[in-house]
């Protein structure tokens, strides 16, 4: 595995957002995630799915570390653009809504 499979993502520089005058908008701190193991991966790909990137930073393992064990330890500091804050604590705080026609079974 040449790279890791890396190429198939698109680069966190060609997505995040710019400025007027070419420099990236400066990351804005969103949530710690931390407890389970999987909460930092499902808000990341829940943001990401809305189109909204998203940068990690494990501020008590380091990236090492979580490649050691396999997850962070200490939990995930998520950063978002800082013009898309607002959106995205949205996007965390929206109520589910389930479509119940569409799960029930038809009468036949």
């Amino acid at each position: 595995m040449k790279n890791w499979g890396l190429s198939k993502k698109k680069k966190l520089k060609d997505i995040w957002p710019k400025k007027e005058n070419g420099e990236m908008i400066t990351p804005a701190f969103l949530m710690h995630a931390g407890g389970r193991p999987l909460d930092a991966e499902m808000t990341v790909s829940l943001l990401e799915a809305y189109g909204i990137p998203v940068v990690c930073q494990y501020p008590n393992d380091g990236e090492f570390g979580k490649l050691i064990v396999g997850r962070a330890t200490g939990g995930v500091d998520i950063f978002v653009p800082e013009t898309l804050l607002g959106e995205a604590k949205d996007i965390l705080d929206a109520d589910i809504v389930e479509d119940n026609e569409a799960r029930e079974p038809e009468d036949k």
